[in-house]
């Protein structure tokens, strides 16, 4: 059994930032990744958005800063995949798939939220070749471009609505006949002259010249015809699939997301919660690092009454 006063499971920009933290504060951190550090970072071609950064700087390149920072103050990562976590006593046990167990006081969750795929032929081949999941990420290297949005919820809307501030022909097809989105962003949509309705439509396929996006296939449910238009970004947002699945379904909203007070505390005491993982209104990599820098920091108050030594 491997102890250490703070787990991380997850490694994206939220579990880095914890580790970080956490680690600079003393304590001995591990995180637990399954697949590479970065989490969703290693999916965004580029990203101008992040402060202290005067130049676009790729997912990869952002991802491995904040493994090398994190581990420069101490924390270890370790390549494993997670099959049960629970609680015994003041401690947590993790168990991996390896067969190692490890011993916590405190638990940072941090294992994000994949976005939902459409499943179509060229959506994988083209990503990040002009299919994205995030408007905000990479609406700006389209600007001026024909984008299709795909999705008729709050994020198509809301994303639709940034986008259409980028360029004048924005296309938002839905499966259905009306939306899904509060009322108030439906209407800001159907007055705003660069966005077009494509309505009872779905994508079943993006096609490309290799390189990047170049058309799609829509298909008309009401006339079951096919057609093919041209376009130069397919955006999807067809929901989030949050990594929940060790958790207590008591500790989750509706959607399968982990609520957290602004501590990043859940109802479990010594397990927080941090990223994309967790009920918030706004997911970005600087949201998510001031997420995992907050919960380190509780963690870190929290171990230290365990101790003995009240912060509060």
């Amino acid at each position: 059994m491997i102890e250490q006063d703070v787990l991380i499971i997850g490694s994206g920009v939220a579990g880095m930032s914890a580790a970080q933290y956490a680690a600079r504060a003393g304590r001995s951190v591990t995180m637990l990744e399954s697949i590479a550090p970065g989490g969703q970072t290693m999916y965004i071609d580029m990203i101008e958005n992040y402060p202290g950064f005067d130049q676009p700087i790729s997912g990869y390149e952002i991802g491995m800063k904040f493994h090398a920072q994190a581990e420069a103050f101490g924390a270890k990562l370790v390549y494993a995949t997670v099959t049960k976590l629970t609680k015994e006593g003041d401690n947590f046990l993790t168990e991996t798939a390896d067969g190692e167990t490890y011993k916590a006081k405190a638990v940072i969750f941090a294992t994000g939220a994949k976005h939902r795929h459409l499943g179509v032929e060229g959506e994988e081949k083209y990503n990040g070749k002009g299919v994205s999941y995030c408007g905000t990420c990479d609406g700006p290297f389209f600007k001026g471009k024909r984008i299709l949005v795909v999705g008729g919820g709050d994020t198509a809307l809301t994303d639709g609505i940034f986008l259409s501030k980028l360029s004048e022909h924005i296309t938002i097809v839905h499966r259905k006949d009306r939306f899904r989105a509060q009322d108030n962003l439906v209407e800001q949509v159907n007055r705003n002259k660069n966005i077009e309705l494509v309505m009872q439509h779905t994508i079943t396929e993006i096609k490309g010249d290799g390189n990047k996006v170049t058309s799609v296939i829509l298909k008309d449910l009401v006339k079951n015809e096919e057609y093919e238009r041209e376009f130069d970004a397919v955006f999807i947002f067809v929901g989030m699939l949050p990594q929940t699945d060790l958790l207590d379904k008591n500790i989750l909203d509706e959607s399968g997301y982990v609520i957290t007070n602004e501590r990043m505390e859940t109802k479990t005491p010594g397990l927080y919660a941090a990223g994309d993982v967790r009920t918030t209104v706004f997911r970005q990599l600087v949201t998510a690092a001031s997420d995992g820098a907050i919960a380190a920091h509780c963690a870190n108050e929290y171990i230290d009454e365990l101790e003995g030594r009240a912060y509060r």
